[in-house]
């Protein structure tokens, strides 16, 4: 017997809880149907408790070093669990967690996968390589994807169409890297490949320095360029989608696209000020989804991009 807060009051909850943490995320949500758009809300719930909780912010806000790293993520593990066994929680982005999965039988594999992006984390972990790089933006965002391609009805046998998903959440987390290399290194936190930094003769830890700056805007171009890549691939995946949730999907890349663009073109100064793209900005990309939801999408092949876990 369910006792706690309705369908629709988690429902209204998480819509102001994507409204306060992602304006982006919230203007491309609007596009979708209703019911697409409710599940959407009911996830990012979840996904934003599960960052914040993590990285010590609130709504997306200002990060702090955790010192009980371990801690934190157990409790994630365990009231997920709880949720996806069908329990009421009592705490909202879990109880969001289980209505959403069970409506839309999202599979565990991508919750356990999202979850695993939160232990590379705690174990302070930092990527070697390029690949290491991506099946971390993977974890934490590329999972993300599948769960929302499964919410818009993609089947979640249709391994080809996940990976363009997947493709997509990648697409965001190196367009998130690129925006925060700053912000990253003030918590301690390195997502840059350690063989890149090596390329650049920059220390790792040191690399936000002023005199590394300029060198350090060559990551912002290499971070832009797969960025293209990968969102040139989702927005194959996209065309398969609904037309409602094609054109939200397409506004979102569009918006993400942007921010990683304006770091590649600022260069060293990428991170003097936070990158922000204009309502006005975003509000064009709406208008331009709309127009690429109505046509067909331009080839992209997946060839040489990074391929997700399967199974």
């Amino acid at each position: 017997m369910t006792t706690g807060p309705s369908r629709a009051a988690l429902v209204a909850t998480a819509g102001e809880t994507i409204a306060k943490g992602s304006k982006s995320f919230r203007l491309a949500s609007r596009l979708f149907d209703r019911a697409t758009r409710e599940r959407a809300w009911l996830l990012y719930a979840w996904c934003r408790h599960c960052d914040d909780i993590s990285d010590g912010q609130t709504l997306g806000g200002a990060r702090e070093r955790v010192a009980d790293a371990q801690a934190r993520l157990s409790y994630l593990r365990v009231q997920s669990a709880r949720a996806l066994a069908g329990e009421e929680v009592g705490e909202m982005p879990f109880d969001a967690l289980r209505i959403v999965a069970a409506e839309c039988a999202i599979p565990h594999r991508f919750i356990d996968d999202h979850l695993e992006g939160f232990g590379l984390d705690a174990q302070e972990w930092r990527p070697r390589t390029e690949e290491d790089m991506l099946r971390y933006c993977y974890h934490v965002a590329g999972a993300v994807g599948c769960m929302m391609a499964v919410i818009m009805g993609v089947d979640p046998e249709d391994e080809e169409t996940l990976d363009r998903a997947s493709d997509l959440g990648i697409a965001f987390q190196l367009a998130n890297i690129a925006r925060d290399l700053s912000e990253d290194d003030a918590v301690g936190r390195i997502y840059i490949p350690e063989e890149w930094l090596s390329e650049l003769d920059t220390p790792p830890g040191e690399h936000m320095k002023p005199h590394y700056r300029q060198r350090i805007g060559q990551v912002g171009k290499w971070l832009g360029e797969l960025v293209e890549r990968y969102e040139a691939s989702a927005r194959i995946g996209a065309a398969r989608l609904p037309f409602r949730s094609r054109w939200a999907v397409l506004a979102a890349a569009g918006i993400y696209g942007d921010i990683a663009r304006e770091v590649a073109r600022r260069g060293g100064h990428a991170w003097d000020r936070r990158v922000v793209i204009a309502k006005r900005r975003k509000l064009g990309w709406v208008v331009e989804a709309w127009r690429n939801a109505r046509g067909s999408a331009p080839a992209a092949s997946r060839d040489g991009l990074w391929t997700r876990p399967r199974g």
